[in-house]
Formats: structure tokens, C-alpha cells, sequence
């Protein structure tokens, strides 16, 4: 069951204008980029990640 929402004491502020996109749209992936990007997800995936100690700023 979803709880309701919390009743704020403050109005929440408007969504700012940058938020909303003006302009042409980009194109759509070719099939070639979807099958790229696809195997190459995969491959990152299931690749290991080297561990390190230090963080890295």
C-alpha cells in the first residue's frame, strides 16, 4: 500500500526552464550504434573492475 505523500509547510518551488528541452530532436541510433553500444555494454559489464585503495579524485 502506498504511503501518501508528506504535507509540506512550504510550497514546493516551480520546475526550473532548463529542465525542459527547446529544439530539435537528436537523431535515433542507427542499428549498427544500437549493436555497438549493446556489445559494448555487455563486454563492460562483464568485465572486472580493478580495485584501488586510494580514492581517486
Amino acid at each position: 500500500m502506498p504511503t501518501p505523500a508528506p504535507h509540506l509547510a512550504y510550497p514546493e518551488p516551480p520546475a526550473s526552464p532548463l529542465w525542459h528541452r527547446t529544439g530539435p530532436r537528436p537523431r535515433p541510433l542507427t542499428p549498427e550504434q544500437q549493436r555497438r553500444n549493446r556489445e559494448r555494454l555487455l563486454s563492460a559489464q562483464h568485465t572486472p573492475r580493478p580495485r584501488t585503495k586510494e580514492t581517486t579524485r
